[in-house]
Parts: C-alpha cells; structure tokens; sequence
C-alpha cells in the first residue's frame, strides 16, 4: 500500500465536496453538478480505503459495487450503503441529457450522504493513518 496514493486520493475526494458546498452557495445552484460532484467524492472516499487495503479498485462509478468492495474488508460498510446507492444515481449518467431531475431535495440528501461517508469511522481512521505517515 502507497499511503501517499491514498492521501491524494482522500484529498480529491475532498476537493470535490469543497466544489459541491461551493455550487451549493452559488446564485445560479445546477443541481445535477452539486449532486455529480457528491458522488465523485464518495467514489473516492472508496477508492482510497480499497487502495489502502491493496486492492486495485474497480473502474466503475458505482458506488454500490465499490462499497461491496469495502464491506469485504469491513462489514461496517454496510452501514454507509444505503448512502452509496442513493449517490450513484448522479455518479456518470447525470451528466448526459434527459437522465434525472435534479431537485433542490437530491442536493441535500447527497450532501448528507456523502458527508456520512467522509464521516464514516473506517474512512476517518484511514485519513489519520495516512496524515501521519505521509
């Protein structure tokens, strides 16, 4: 495992829910961009706790699949699927012409959701091993 590899990882998940709570204050809110920019963060969080654990990550926007990952190194993901499935909703499609409407509501539950991902303790402790590594 390359904890300078999941460092960056975690910082561009990061980066991404800085740009969504940016849109999010903005005068002019696109929604579907809050909500595709919620979903990439969560993808990350994931990726970076499958590279930890040495485990070349799907390439896949789903974070369904990715979280499944997860749980087979620790079943508390579980936990946090609910929130993976909601998210992959926005993750690629959402980007394409005529998929989903976007409501003012999907912006607070992904916010929501993706929060309690970067909040998730497996992800916390990972960010506290990397930051004192690194």
């Amino acid at each position: 495992m390359n904890n300078e590899e999941v460092k960056e990882w975690l910082e561009i998940a990061d980066r991404d829910l800085d740009s969504a709570y940016l849109l999010n204050e903005a005068v002019r809110r696109h929604f579907e961009v809050i909500c595709y920019h919620c979903a990439q963060a969560g993808e990350k969080y994931l990726k970076g706790y499958l590279v930890f654990n040495d485990i070349i990550p799907k390439k896949t926007h789903d974070l369904r699949l990715l979280n499944l990952d997860c749980s087979e190194i620790d079943n508390d993901f579980q936990n946090v699927y609910d929130e993976c499935k909601f998210l992959t909703t926005f993750a690629a499609d959402i980007r394409y012409p005529n998929k989903y409407e976007v409501t003012e509501n999907d912006v607070s539950r992904a916010i929501t959701a993706v929060e309690k991902i970067k909040n998730f303790k497996p992800i916390l402790d990972l960010r506290l091993i990397v930051a004192t590594d690194c």
